[in-house]
């Protein structure tokens, strides 16, 4: 059995963490099978959108797979030098990535989610941060992503604590992008990847490096990142191209 597992339609890789009994837990296999899994779909020209999620009901993914370190396993100081980490595969990735949260996601897991674009949450779905009650350090960016989506206050609540936080609580805070019932969890989220795999594969990537790069930078700066690339990619664009689209997007508006 495969713990990681892909699935690919209409231009969607709907990739789902396949060990529900340990509450998909980023063993050595899954780690490689998800470094293997996305780096091959970023390069799959077939594929526009990417959706990430866990078997089961229980368990997005409940981080590093405690059981496997404490037997004596790779220490976490390895796992985080790894350039070739799961979460710096994903943070890699060119195309979109939509996270659909199930269940638990914590500490490695929750970082996993952080790693996605946009947030899907089941009414089920939990988030914590247990590094410090682990006894170690995040080393895949959670505490440096999590105070920008949350705000400081709340992130340093989170984390100072250990304590879990519901999908309606996340979804005030602005960590999830919506909450949906369990059973509607993957209907929207490939819904979702529909709306996004209907744009040109090169306008995807190109836009989401885009918003990332200048969401890093100051706000002047970001504006003109904007115009250096907008001033590049437009120049290509021709007034025959943009009057083939209009009428598709005006019976898109209609229909909405």
């Amino acid at each position: 059995m495969s713990v990681v597992t892909t699935d690919i339609l209409d231009g969607v890789a709907l990739v789902t963490l396949n060990r529900p009994q340990q509450m998909n837990a980023l063993s050595a296999d899954v780690r490689l099978g998800l470094v293997e899994t996305f780096s091959a779909l970023n390069e799959n020209p077939d594929v526009r959108v990417a959706i990430l999620t866990g078997a089961g009901e229980r368990a997005f993914c409940a981080g590093l797979d405690l059981k496997e370190l404490g037997a004596g396993g790779v220490h976490p100081q390895t796992i985080v030098a790894d350039v070739n980490d799961p979460v710096s595969t994903l943070n890699r990735f060119t195309k979109p990535i939509i996270g659909a949260i199930n269940g638990v996601a914590i500490t490695g897991g929750f970082e996993l989610a952080l790693a996605c674009d946009v947030l899907l949450a089941s009414s089920t779905a939990r988030f914590a941060d247990t590094h410090g009650r682990v006894g170690i350090m995040p080393g895949w960016g959670l505490s440096q992503k999590l105070s920008r989506l949350v705000g400081i206050a709340r992130a340093k609540e989170l984390s100072l604590t250990g304590n879990f936080l519901d999908a309606a609580t996340a979804n005030a805070w602005g960590l999830v992008n919506r909450v949906v019932a369990p059973g509607e969890l993957l209907a929207q989220a490939r819904a979702l990847a529909a709306d996004m795999a209907q744009m040109p594969l090169e306008i995807l990537v190109t836009y989401k490096k885009l918003i990332d790069d200048g969401f890093a930078l100051p706000f002047g700066e970001a504006v003109a990142l904007e115009k250096r690339v907008s001033g590049v990619y437009n120049a290509g664009v021709s007034a025959a191209e943009i009057e083939a689209r209009r009428a598709g997007i005006q019976a898109r508006g209609r229909s909405q």
